[in-house]
């Protein structure tokens, strides 16, 4: 049975967030969900999620998982947002306990924020499988852009997140705590060997390249013909020269302070403090200098 997608664009992060579902038992999984978020003035609202919300409802559909790809760091996961709406269950990666410490330590949360992951109900481990519907899906970890990276293949499709882009724009950035471009390559001769030619691939991000406006779906076999990064015949070593030159030209996405504190905890923002007030923390003069360890 072929696995049914619907998307939804966050234009000022070029982000496509999904639904997928099973047409026979219209059991869903939503995607690399997105809460806006206004940096000028630290206020968040919830419309893009709220469209995915309203596909459920078009649909008919039941959710049965909520998912991420990783901690993102250009926009913030509107995980919790969807919980509210439907019983299934948040889950990412199982590495993403090494992502809570190391910015736990970066902004200095204290003894009360917990690094166990279990601000998310389920951490998928390397392999692990689970159905979406009577879709059979499994997990394959995927790191390099982060470390906690992991992919969802779904029936025919594949969800990279931050791994590949389409085709003409290569590959996500690996110059994050704990981003390897060497692990990026090797999580992506992975997926090759892994997965057919027909398997559709679903991007994460998409900022349209020499004038096309940005997609979001292509193949597995396109990938490997076409690739501009990592194309069969590129091996590691070019790969690598390449990500690390281009990733030295690249400025810090806008939201990536406010942003990973909010991903770490499943989407939910700081408890409020004494004021009444809900605070977001800004560590200064950290980031390129000194990339937290």
């Amino acid at each position: 049975m072929r696995l049914q997608v619907r998307s939804v664009f966050h234009e000022p992060s070029h982000t496509y967030s999904y639904v997928a579902w099973d047409p026979q038992t219209r059991r869903a999984a939503i995607i690399d969900p997105v809460l806006d978020y206004d940096p000028h003035s630290g206020r968040s609202a919830t419309d893009t999620a709220q469209a995915l919300v309203d596909i459920v409802h078009q649909e008919g559909l039941v959710v049965e998982w909520l998912l991420d790809t990783h901690a993102h760091a250009d926009h913030m996961t509107a995980l919790a947002f969807l919980k509210r709406h439907f019983a299934a269950p948040t889950a990412i990666g199982e590495h993403i306990v090494e992502v809570q410490q190391r910015f736990a330590r970066l902004f200095n949360l204290g003894a009360d924020f917990a690094t166990d992951g279990r601000q998310f109900d389920h951490l998928f481990a390397d392999g692990e499988t689970f159905n979406v519907g009577n879709i059979p899906a499994r997990v394959i970890y995927t790191p390099g852009h982060t470390s906690d990276h992991i992919s969802y293949v779904i029936g025919d499709a594949v969800f990279v997140g931050d791994t590949l882009f389409m085709p003409d724009a290569g590959t996500a950035r690996c110059d994050f705590p704990a981003g390897s471009a060497v692990d990026l390559y090797r999580s992506i001769q992975r997926l090759f060997a892994a997965l057919p030619d027909h398997q559709r691939v679903y991007v994460l991000h998409d900022y349209g390249t020499q004038g096309r406006a940005p997609e979001n779906v292509t193949t597995m076999g396109e990938q490997r013909r076409d690739n501009i990064h990592v194309a069969e015949g590129i091996g590691e070593a070019a790969f690598v020269e390449q990500r690390q030159a281009r990733d030295a030209t690249l400025p810090m996405p806008v939201l990536i302070l406010p942003a990973v504190q909010v991903n770490i905890r499943a989407g939910h923002f700081p408890l409020a403090e004494s004021n009444g007030l809900q605070y977001l923390k800004i560590p200064l003069d950290t980031f390129r200098a000194h990339w937290p360890d």
